[in-house]
């Protein structure tokens, strides 16, 4: 796990973006450790050979692991309706400032997000972008449960 100083992260937000649609997903510390095995064959979508054969699997992995459970809070919106997943987690900053909070966050919504975070509190937050995250840490085996999320629903009505 990253950790800021001595302590580790309290809690994860990811945020991401796949066409059309806008998603986050948030878990704590100690949700991580009991869901990184049920998704370590997770990767990028884009990296599948079998686009079709891969996304199959994983929505099977969704439903037979029942993974959305392991977050605290999780939401996928169109994109014209960012402003409530930005809401959310705006809300759910304010109500976690005493926590440490590690964000990874759409390269194109970076400083966005930054800004925003400023006003709600800022101060007990790491944010990075999402082509920072190293391939092989926890951060970025989450990070893959919310990209083919986002995958599922956005390829639902093909």
């Amino acid at each position: 796990m990253v950790n800021m100083g001595k302590r580790e992260f309290d809690y994860y937000v990811y945020i991401d973006y796949s066409d059309d649609l806008i998603g986050y997903v948030i878990i704590d510390n100690k949700g991580i450790n009991i869901l990184l095995p049920k998704i370590l064959r997770f990767r990028h979508y884009r990296e599948a050979r079998d686009k079709k054969l891969y996304l199959k699997n994983v929505k099977q992995t969704f439903k037979r692991e029942k993974l959305l459970d392991y977050f605290v809070q999780h939401k996928i919106r169109k994109t014209n309706q960012n402003i409530e997943i930005f809401l959310d987690i705006g809300e759910f900053i304010k109500t976690h400032s005493n926590c440490l909070i590690f964000a990874s966050i759409d390269n194109k919504q970076y400083n966005s997000f930054k800004n925003f975070v400023k006003i709600v509190d800022g101060k007990n937050i790491k944010i990075i972008k999402e082509s920072e995250l190293k391939i092989g840490t926890a951060e970025y085996q989450i990070s893959l449960v919310l990209d083919n999320w986002l995958n599922i629903e956005r390829l639902k009505d093909e």
